[in-house]
């Protein structure tokens, strides 16, 4: 059942510590036997084990990890980079600060040898936490609540506190709410801890809400070795133990449910019975989009006398968060640190070094991991391998340069894509490498973040010959593997036992919980030296290590590759270093074959991102805030309906609504950051006016003599006009290059595939040539994805028109770095009489641009914007495993001759371009001419204030628009999605919002807890689920919850189990009633999602009939975290109905039957 007792949940919560002590080294080990269903009975229980369509093509090579990405669950905390931009624009990010938000600071940084002293100290208290706390409350109920005061609280303590957790813990005591914004791992859950004792000795209540339900089932076990198993309580989804108690642990959900009945009622009054404060950790995950909207409606809906503790990663707008609370609910004082106990630094790895990422001052990127030294010293490698006389000429060239003196590294020209590439790819070490240089440095142990479930389980089988651990620590792993296994035979994960025997193991939503749990108590024993971990383990789990290493600053997603958010990189390194054992903890990131050491010092000094207000409208949001009398109600003897309760106005939920975080962002901050933006704009003004060539001019005439300015003056005007004619005369060049290049593609299209190449600049000015395989025209694409995406997306649109009337079109090919690109004739540079023949390799198969195009169309990813102009785009997407064979065979450009150019075929195009480059010449000789007249000098200086200005503007324009994107950002919003709802619940007869009479429907949907509320009370309450047996019941339930779980299938694990028919049917006619609210949703412009899927059915139902678990997990193409996650949901749903209101008495009976038979082990032990 997903509810238990007290009594039943202790010895749950006991048994992975029993399982993780130590043992006598004499205890014999044998192997785990296990059993299963024979298959003969499977056919038996009404549904079938099939393979599916999806089949593992992945094989992973030995040296590489894959790179697919699991996307996080959610946010959690990261370090603070609060410095503004200067006017030059430099960012310290490396720094390590001292400054908290309050009273002047009165102590010292520890020094290492207080750390050790604490540490030691620490170790010989003898008297325990939990004895000190109840010494405590004991003496305040003899002498009174008077007290409790900040000494009273430290001398629980047996180290000193924090500044930044003095003042949060004095703020509270004054009466105040409190916002902390402080770095990972810095000890904000002290300031909790402290609150929660001064509670609990004054008889009081203290609510603890966490956004996991691991989080949670975790501050459960910390806060009970504080205060005692009876003082402390839990509730989730799947939890309720001890509802009772002074300290209840709870996911945020749960209180925002509990709020919702409360809203503008005293705590008395309420669910909040003698609740004095509410902890709301990590509530920066206010900015999540997906569940953001529910930290917000705490904060609105509870009661202005309870006491707000809000605990938050390093967030760049913690002010205005603190200024939005104390606006709507109270006094809030906000406190804030940006120093980390265990200061970070930052390493890069290579192929062949472990380097510092930064300089000695920590702030800028160490030059010896820039790409021009890089090459520079790839080149000399080289050379030193040829004869002696090239040796020698090397070191004349190189002579100047020594490993020290890095600074002045200028080269010819800017780097190609193509070149940086190729020096990424020679310097993208292997897992192997980047560990010898970690351990060597005695970084161990470390967390490892891989972006891809199969990535860390591809690393720890890649590892599984390097033994990390010493013999005892061998044993002790053994000894604690055999009482796993004994305590829970289906949770031992068989493919992760030989790594975790040499101190290796993965940590990622594919495993199971208990085993993830398992993990990391190894971990924190020391007997687990390396963890590889997707990045789900940065969200809130204390799991610190000396050393994180991120393999990647990038990761697939539904919409292809995506950046890491300086948030998430933060996030991630701020598990690294542990208090009190590390002095400093290290940050290890990785050359990859897409990024550089440049691209993770931007990223590093881009700061902390601000909270963005994610308020959105729920179903049961507006239900619980409107709804008043209920249809169904008896009435009294005059025969009046009782009211139950009064229902909101639409006007009074209005009001709730807009006190929204968003709004109050949108109402203050966007006002200054407009004034902001006016001041900027003035500026830009004056400075450009400055610049012009009239003021120009009145400079030179009152600064050089008339002679002079004369002289000047007129060959300045005659270089304007030649300037002028230059540019008309490029433009024309220009057109006559793309009108040639059209005819030139049908033209030499026949009988081959022509190469190309294609050329623009980036956003930073750099010039990028890419030589690609020609495909062919779009249009020509009959029934293409690529031809409709193309036709149906304003975004490649089209403005220009060419010369004489020529339209541009947009064009395919295939680059040598393996990535399609979509573009017009405006980017090809030239056009090559050779390419690769359209010719079928054997008779009967299909032409290479048939394949091509077939491969073009396979995935359907985003095409990103390179560069753009009035003539068309330049796109471009990620080529796949099967076009990197074709994209090898696109030569480089040095070896293709000027003699293969087909451009210049054309003799319009060559006048054109021969009489551009006499005028380019003619331009050069008159500025010449200029600086060798007699007033040059005088002129110059005018001249490069004038470059000076235009830098001045080119930094403000940066800000302004970073202050407009800022705005954009902080956008109100709430009340039109809200009405947008209402509008959907009303039409389908949910609730009257003009009477705010609740009819069933309503009351179903109010009370039910998921996505989409009115969907799923929809759907209980349909007579169809009447006629189901538990476990059929259980698997259409599972169709309900089941969004985000995928098939992952790898070697043999290839099968799934299929739905019996009735189940199949029941969805197919629930599919009707799908469709029908989803058009209702889009009418109103409401986009809410409605899951119905029967993919997993049949695996749940196989689950709820009684398979075992490795019977059920026995060749199956699902992770056991996958699976396993879904019994929880669908556990959960099934548990909610015998609650919910109106609902037909035989179906609360199947669900409390499948519930009961479904919450067996090991999924029964996930709940806490």
């Amino acid at each position: 059942m997903g509810v238990s007792t007290a009594a039943e949940k202790s010895p749950a919560m006991r048994s992975l510590s029993f399982i993780l002590s130590p043992l006598p080294l004499s205890l014999p080990i044998s192997g785990i036997k296990t059993g299963h269903l024979p298959r003969r009975f499977l056919p038996s229980l009404g549904f079938l084990r099939t393979k599916p369509l999806l089949r593992a093509r992945y094989e992973a090579p030995t040296p590489l990890l894959p790179d697919d990405s699991q996307l996080s669950d959610a946010d959690e905390e990261a370090e603070e980079d609060d410095d503004d931009e200067d006017e030059d624009g430099e960012e310290f990010a490396a720094d390590e600060y001292d400054d908290v938000s309050g009273d002047a600071y009165d102590g010292t940084e520890q020094s290492e040898d207080e750390i050790e002293a604490a540490a030691s100290v620490r170790a010989s208290f003898s008297e325990s936490k939990s004895r000190r706390v109840e010494k405590l409350c004991s003496e305040v109920r003899e002498f009174g609540a008077q007290l409790i005061d900040f000494d009273e609280l430290a001398s629980v303590y047996d180290f000193r506190i924090d500044k930044f957790q003095r003042l949060a813990i004095e703020a509270f005591l004054r009466g105040s709410s409190v916002v902390v914004s402080a770095p990972t791992s810095s000890g904000k859950t002290l300031i909790a801890e402290a609150a929660a004792v001064a509670t609990v000795a004054r008889g009081r209540r203290l609510f603890y809400t966490t956004p996991l339900k691991a989080l949670s089932n975790q501050k459960f076990r910390e806060f009970r070795e504080t205060f005692g198993d009876n003082y402390v309580g839990l509730l989730t989804g799947d939890s309720a133990v001890n509802k009772d108690a002074q300290v209840l642990i709870m996911t945020t959900e749960i209180l925002r449910n509990m709020l919702y009945q409360s809203v503008g009622k005293a705590s008395s009054g309420s669910g909040l019975f003698q609740v004095d404060a509410i902890v709301l950790d990590e509530v920066h995950y206010l900015s999540d989009i997906s569940r953001g909207t529910v930290w917000e409606e705490i904060v609105i809906y509870s009661p202005k006398e309870v006491q707000l503790i809000c605990l938050s990663a390093t967030v760049a707008n913690a002010d205005e968060l603190a200024g939005w609370i104390g606006q709507i609910h109270g006094k809030t004082e906000l406190v804030t640190s940006s120093r980390r106990p265990v200061p970070l630094t930052w390493h890069f790895s290579t192929r062949t070094s472990l380097l510092p990422l930064l300089d000695e001052k920590g702030k800028r990127m160490n030059q010896k991991l820039s790409l021009n030294y890089l090459q520079l010293h790839a080149t000399e490698r080289n050379s030193y391998k040829d004869d002696s006389i090239k040796r020698r000429k090397s070191r004349r060239r190189g002579g100047d340069i020594n490993i020290n003196n890095v600074h002045g590294i200028t080269m010819e020209a800017p780097l190609s894509k193509n070149n940086m590439n190729a020096i990424r790819r020679s310097q993208v070490p292997q897992v192997i490498d980047t560990l010898h240089q970690i351990e060597a440095r005695d970084m161990l142990p470390a967390i490892w973040f891989i972006f891809s479930r199969r990535g860390c389980d591809a690393a720890v089988q890649y590892l599984e010959g390097c033994n990390l651990l010493d013999s005892c620590e061998m044993s002790e792993v053994e000894l604690a593997l055999k009482r796993f296994g004994i305590q829970y035979p289906d949770a031992v994960r068989e493919s992760a036992v030989k790594g975790l025997r040499r101190g290796v193991a993965a940590h990622h939503a594919g495993c199971l919980p208990l085993w993830k749990s398992f993990i990391e108590q190894l971990f924190g024993r020391g007997l687990v030296k390396v963890v590889f971990a997707t990045e789900t383990l940065a969200a809130g789990i204390n799991m610190p290590a000396r050393t994180a290493v991120i393999a990647s600053l990038s990761k697939r997603s539904s919409s292809g590759r995506i950046q890491l958010t300086s948030n998430e990189l933060l996030q991630m390194a701020g598990r690294s270093g542990r208090r009190g054992i590390d002095k400093r903890g290290n940050v290890v990131l990785v050359q990859t074959a897409y990024e550089g050491a440049e691209e993770c010092c931007k990223l590093l000094f881009a700061g902390v991102e601000p909270l963005v207000s994610q308020f959105t409208a729920s179903y049961g949001m507006v239900l619980n805030l409107l709804a008043g009398a209920k249809l169904t109600s008896h009435s009294s003897e005059s025969g009046e309906v009782k009211i139950s309760r009064a229902g909101r106005t639409l006007e009074e939920a209005r009001k709730l609504v807009e006190r929204s975080f968003g709004n109050y962002v949108g109402s203050n901050v966007m006002l200054a950051s407009k004034e902001e933006l006016s001041k900027i704009d003035k500026e830009i003004e004056i400075l450009t006016s400055e610049i012009t060539d009239d003021a120009i001019d009145r400079k030179a005439r009152s600064t050089l003599s008339n002679a002079a300015y004369k002289e000047i003056a007129d060959l300045q005007e005659e270089l304007r006009t030649e300037k002028r004619l230059r540019t008309e005369l490029r433009k024309k060049m220009e057109l006559k290059r793309i009108s040639a290049v059209k005819p030139l593609l049908e033209e030499l299209e026949n009988g081959q595939l022509p190469f190309i190449c294609l050329q623009y600049k980036d956003s930073e000015g750099v010039l990028h040539s890419i030589p690609a395989v020609y495909l062919g025209k779009v249009d020509s694409l009959n029934g293409s994805k690529v031809k409709d995406r193309i036709l149906g997306d304003d975004s490649f649109a089209i403005s220009g028109v060419g010369a004489e009337g020529f339209e541009p079109s947009y064009h395919a090919a295939l680059g040598s770095d393996n990535s399609w690109y979509l573009f017009t004739e405006q980017w090809i540079r030239t056009v090559y009489r050779t390419g690769l023949p359209n010719v079928a390799l054997t008779e009967g198969d299909a032409l290479p641009r048939e394949l091509m195009v077939t491969l073009l169309d396979k995935d359907d990813m985003q095409w990103d914007k390179l560069s753009d102009s009035g003539f068309g785009g330049l796109w471009y997407r990620e080529g796949s495993l099967e076009t990197w064979s074709w994209s090898l065979n696109v030569p480089v450009l040095n070896s293709l001759s000027d003699k293969d150019e087909a451009l210049y075929m054309s003799q319009e195009f060559h006048d054109a371009v021969e009489c551009y480059k006499a005028q380019r010449t003619k331009v050069a000789r008159l500025k010449k001419k200029i600086a060798r007249t007699e007033g040059f000098r005088e002129y110059k200086k005018i001249i490069d204030m004038t470059k000076f200005t235009e830098e001045k503007i080119k930094r403000l324009k940066t800000r302004s628009k970073r202050l407009i994107n800022r705005i954009e950002q902080i956008e109100p919003s709430g009340w039109k999605e809200f009405l947008k709802v209402s509008h959907v619940i009303h039409e389908s007869r949910a609730l009257d919002v003009n009477t705010n009479i609740i009819f069933p429907l309503g009351e179903t949907a109010a009370a039910v807890r998921g996505e989409n509320e009115l969907w799923l009370a929809m759907v209980l309450r349909s007579k169809i689920l009447l006629g189901l047996k538990p476990a059929q019941l259980a698997a259409v339930c599972a169709g309900l919850v089941s969004e985000g779980i995928k098939v992952r299938p790898w070697k043999n694990n290839t099968y799934i189990f299929e739905p019996s028919t009735t189940v199949t049917d029941v969805i197919d006619l629930l599919d009707d009633q799908r469709n029908s609210i989803l058009n209702l949703q889009e009418k109103h412009g409401v986009q809410i999602p409605c899951c119905l899927d029967s993919q997993f059915s049949g695996m749940v139902e196989a689950w709820a009939s009684g398979l075992t678990w490795k019977e059920i997990m026995m060749d199956c193409a699902m992770d056991e975290g996958d699976l396993a996650r879904l019994l929880r949901r669908t556990i959960d749903i099934l548990a909610q109905i015998p609650k919910l209101p109106d609902i037909d008495p035989q179906l609360q009976k199947n669900a409390l039957a499948a519930s009961n038979v479904m919450d067996r082990p090991p999924i029964s032990e996930l709940a806490g």
